[in-house]
């Protein structure tokens, strides 16, 4: 007898790489102009930063995720709130570093009636002289890695050499990056907002810019633009396009993070990059409809009820 059968199976482990951050956020009915006080109708003390909302999102949408990056000294109060809330939501934390001495990045968010975010942060400048655990430690039971482009100076070797092993390593590419970067050949995909993908490619055009990256990079290029959904090339070099799903947005915080978690755990499932881009848009989708930042994040059940109920609305 086979005891194996009908037993659940391990979800894949995926490394998120990236800065964690304490978030103060306020509820504002607009951006306060210089000079001026305003009044928040909400106050909320989240953790975030793209690595580590990216792991809340894929636990809860099934995965396991394990983050990676600096953090200031363990023993000041923004390091034991994160820990804290990590471990609330059940992501892996051992290889997180401590820099001594140093702050975790903190951030003041103020997001405005129509679910817009105005973000002032501090990040440590000693923290981007982290060194990261063991290459070989790290890739054990990796099934996939996330990071963000600003990441480069600490995780392109370790992304190279995962790549060089056939693991997928996704790039969220948020601010523009030199056409020199290590990172356009350590990477099996790229995932840009339109903004710096234009200003990295030095075109105004998404997808004339997607061309441009893609004579530099063989990853699998895509651009994401909010509520216009997804541009993206198909294996044949064609400009295909997903959209968006219209929901009535209350808090973008994080959703951007959420939609890359969920793409690169639909890749470790082998899902088909078409299919993969509908799930990871429709969890973005989802994560906007409330507030809290990641931790408005959707379980699993609801992405697929609510890809379901698209299927079932959509036109014959």
């Amino acid at each position: 007898m086979n005891f194996q059968t009908g037993a659940p199976k391990t979800p894949p482990r995926i490394l998120c790489i990236g800065m964690p951050v304490r978030d103060l956020t306020f509820r504002v009915s607009g951006v306060p102009p210089r000079g001026s006080k305003a009044r928040a109708t909400h106050f909320e003390e989240i953790c975030g930063g793209n690595g580590l909302n990216a792991a809340i999102g894929i636990v809860r949408l099934g995965g396991r995720a394990s983050l990676c990056g600096p953090m200031g000294d363990s023993l000041e109060t923004s390091s034991r709130f994160i820990f804290d809330k990590l471990a609330e939501e059940g992501v892996e934390t051992t290889h997180i570093v401590h820099v001594p001495d140093l702050a975790t990045p903190i951030t003041t968010v103020m997001i405005d009636s129509g679910g817009e975010r105005t973000n002032v942060t501090f990040r440590d400048p000693g923290l981007w002289n982290v060194k990261l655990p063991p290459t070989e430690l790290l890739l054990e039971d990796c099934a996939a890695i996330l990071t963000e482009s600003r990441c480069a100076p600490f995780c392109t070797e370790l992304c190279a050499e995962a790549n060089r092993r056939g693991i997928p390593v996704i790039v969220d590419v948020d601010r523009v990056m030199s056409l020199e970067d290590g990172l356009l050949s350590a990477s099996s995909h790229l995932i840009f907002s339109s903004g710096p993908l234009q200003e990295t490619a030095g075109v105004t055009d998404d997808g004339a810019a997607l061309r441009k990256i893609a004579r530099l990079s063989a990853s699998f290029l895509a651009a994401t633009r909010g509520p216009r959904g997804t541009i993206w090339l198909n294996e044949k070099g064609e400009l295909e396009e997903t959209c968006a799903f219209p929901v009535h947005a209350v808090d973008t915080l994080g959703a951007g993070d959420i939609f890359h978690g969920a793409f690169t755990l639909a890749i470790t499932e082998q899902q088909e990059l078409r299919q993969a881009l509908r799930f990871a848009s429709a969890a973005a989708a989802l994560k906007c409809t409330r507030f809290g930042g990641a931790y408005a994040a959707p379980q699993r059940a609801e992405v697929e009820g609510f890809l379901a109920e698209q299927q079932d609305a959509r036109p014959a």
